[in-house]
């Protein structure tokens, strides 16, 4: 294709430090998870921004985490139709091939998207709300969240609980899935959802009977 040009010189740099150190010293591991598959024990659904660093974040390794990423971490609600749903196959392959024991939608702070759906409910987006613009249809997913958040007076704190409300809003569509319904009342999937704070590095996760966000260490002492 003459579209498809070689990756820039930075790229095939850092690619040839990675093959000579991780993956040489790595080998035997990676011929393992190519030999023998996949079998995450969770899959994390998260925003595409570049800042949000799972992998880092809990120090995973290559084979532990079946990553979805999308713009502001949505999942949208069970559709059973022939459109291309490209979050509800990757909820299906997790669920039903990997058979994941956990799913973890993680959210966070200065999220575009988020940024663009509480500029678009309030009025201040028109060009989100034509129907070919892609960000403005998606973002739709969120306007639930938003009508639970209006009423806060101060915009900064709206937004961030717009951005919370972007992790229990997917995790309720989560459940409007047969298959994750099924694996949950099974006791063999559970649902987490978790909030980052990119600039001081806080994971906050959420307190499903309080509908809330509390401090991890916070909940692990609980």
């Amino acid at each position: 294709m003459e579209h498809a040009k070689p990756l820039p010189s930075y790229l095939v740099t850092r690619y040839l430090g990675w093959r000579a150190t991780e993956f040489s010293e790595n080998k035997s591991w990676y011929k393992h998870l190519a030999n023998e598959g996949q079998r995450p024990r969770a899959m994390v659904i998260s925003c595409c921004d570049s800042r949000v660093h799972v992998t880092s974040i809990f120090g995973a390794d290559a084979g532990e985490f079946f990553i979805h990423r999308n713009i502001a971490n949505l999942v949208p609600p069970f559709e059973g139709n022939s459109d291309h749903h490209g979050t509800s196959a990757a909820i299906e392959y997790a669920v039903t091939t990997l058979k994941v024991a956990h799913i973890l939608v993680l959210g966070h702070s200065s999220c575009g998207g988020v940024h663009a759906c509480h500029n678009m409910c309030r009025g201040r987006a028109p060009e989100l709300e034509a129907k070919d613009s892609f960000v403005g249809r998606w973002m739709d997913i969120l306007r639930p969240g938003f009508a639970r958040v209006s009423k806060i007076q101060d915009d900064a704190e709206r937004e961030t609980a717009l951005e919370q409300q972007s992790v229990i809003v997917s995790l309720e569509n989560l459940m409007s899935f047969p298959m994750v319904q099924n694996a949950v009342a099974g006791e063999t999937l559970s649902l987490h959802g978790l909030w980052h704070d990119i600039g001081h590095g806080n994971l906050m996760v959420l307190d499903g009977e309080r509908r809330k966000f509390v401090a991890l260490a916070d909940h692990a002492n609980a």
